[in-house]
């Protein structure tokens, strides 16, 4: 199969795959069969695209031809295909979990919830294969728009307030700032098409760059920057399948890819090096990322820790895209892979201690990891992972971040990774330690072992799995990842 069919059937096979589970409704066993069958399959042709990205291929293909340079197309890079791969992996995880925690919590609209959520990652898919700046803008509004119906998911009037705050921030922010930046280059430049090395360079002003970076990186609301960032704790009224879909698979991190996708496409490193015109951005994501850390310390609220947390992890991928050079970039797009497989295991423990417990604060959770051990030790992993410790993913993208910061000779910047992995540590440690340090609030000291359902644990050992695996197989995302520095 073409890798241009590929790049159609990766788009194609959720929106199939969710009128299959919608018809398929009636029955559950047949609903979820039909989940998981589309997951592998979307996964099975993300993957079969690998082999020609790192061999070199770039595809690319024409879908519509608006007007005279201005057409909806695909191509697929490697920056693309590492957000591919991640997000079509962690769907299959998260179908499994899914069953399990809906089945396990007894939601209701549990077909509606599996459809919006295919129709999602069809969106995801979208973003990731954007050969432009039009398909990338359309796609991410289909994004917003197809996880709004899963962040209201419950019904509650908390839930409707949480998913009008995530739905008018995000269409505001893009409509308001991303697509006048999107008009505005088109003026420039007389193109929108992802470009090595960079669209801008010759075209705009160095007075105006920081302006134009201003609107694209406040404009891609789904990357958190403070303060445009209170949509993402709002929607954690939604199910924890649903957080762990808008912080690990799709939403958040095809707000940080567009950023960087940006950056490196549209401006250029070597352009945003020359002009100097990101150094405030560096500011912005320095104070974002200590920022939400420490508000991160005072919520009691497990999932709104993570939230905030999440937050916080985005601007390292905001601040290699904004450092400008090879290893920021590198950084920056590994952490991509390395945020998403611990902060996906996070959000399943979360959702996993919900199920089983009913407890969702911080402070009821003394003792819990007698009852839960296998859940409360995979949370250790995660947040090793998040944290940057080894043997765990996140040890090399936060590496390849602090030798961006040193080699611009920015080393206020490696002071403010080091501190902000310090409260990493500081509001994820401590959780750990309640849960098997701490004695419960009970008379008697509960014994007996009592884990989520198998179809939550699993999800989440493997997940767990992936944040060991990425230490020792880094190497293979750094090889991906290497063109995209080079012009």
């Amino acid at each position: 199969m073409t890798p241009d069919s590929l790049m159609i059937l990766a788009t194609a096979i959720p929106l199939g795959g969710a009128m299959l589970i919608g018809l398929s409704g009636r029955w559950p066993n047949l609903r979820e069969a039909m989940t998981l069958t589309t997951a592998l399959a979307l996964f099975a042709c993300v993957a079969a695209l690998v082999p020609d990205i790192m061999a070199g291929a770039r595809p690319k293909l024409e879908i519509v031809t608006i007007m005279p340079g201005l057409l909806l197309s695909f191509a697929l890079e490697p920056l693309g295909m590492l957000f591919a791969i991640v997000a079509s992996f962690l769907w299959i995880m998260n179908s499994i979990y899914s069953i399990g925690y809906m089945r396990g919590n007894r939601e209701s609209n549990q077909t509606r919830f599996y459809v919006y959520f295919a129709v999602a990652l069809s969106s995801t898919m979208g973003v990731a294969l954007s050969g432009n700046l039009l398909t990338l803008f359309i796609f991410y509004e289909l994004l917003t728009i197809s996880t709004y119906p899963l962040v209201i998911h419950k019904g509650t009037d908390e839930a409707i307030r949480g998913g009008r705050t995530y739905l008018g921030l995000l269409l505001s922010t893009s409509i308001g700032f991303f697509l006048l930046a999107i008009l505005w280059t088109w003026n420039l430049t007389g193109t929108l098409e992802f470009t090595p090395g960079g669209i801008l360079a010759g075209h705009v002003d160095d007075t105006m760059v920081g302006l134009l970076l201003f609107l694209y990186v406040f404009g891609i609301g789904k990357a958190a920057l403070m303060p445009l960032h209170r949509w993402l704790p709002a929607a954690m009224v939604a199910p924890a399948p649903v957080s762990a879909l808008l912080h690990a698979v799709a939403v958040v991190k095809a707000g940080v890819f567009a950023v960087m996708k940006v950056a490196v496409y549209i401006f250029g490193i070597d352009f945003l090096h020359h002009t100097g015109t990101s150094e405030w951005l560096m500011y912005v994501a320095a104070a974002t990322m200590l920022t939400a850390s420490l508000v991160a310390l005072a919520k009691d609220n497990l999932k709104a820790r993570l939230a905030y947390s999440t937050v916080s992890q985005l601007a390292y991928i905001v601040l290699g895209a904004a450092l400008a050079n090879s290893a920021g970039v590198l950084g920056g797009s590994m952490h991509i892979a390395m945020h998403a497989f611990g902060k996906i295991t996070l959000f399943f423990c979360a959702g996993a201690i919900y199920v089983a417990t009913g407890k969702t604060e911080i402070s009821d959770m003394k003792g819990i990891g007698r009852t839960m051990p296998i859940t409360m030790f995979l949370f250790f992993i995660g947040a090793l992972s998040v944290i940057g410790l080894p043997p765990m993913g996140g040890t090399w993208s936060k590496w390849y971040l602090m030798l961006a910061a040193a080699d611009a000779n920015q080393f206020v910047f490696v002071a403010v990774l080091i501190i902000s992995s310090m409260l990493n540590m500081a509001y994820l440690i401590p959780i750990v330690a309640r849960a098997f340090f701490v004695t419960p609030d009970t008379t008697r000291i509960a014994t007996k072992i009592s884990e989520a359902p198998a179809l939550c644990v699993i999800p989440i050992f493997l997940t767990a799995c992936g944040c060991v695996l990425l230490f020792f197989y880094s190497d293979l995302i750094y090889r991906l990842l290497v063109p995209i520095t080079q012009p």
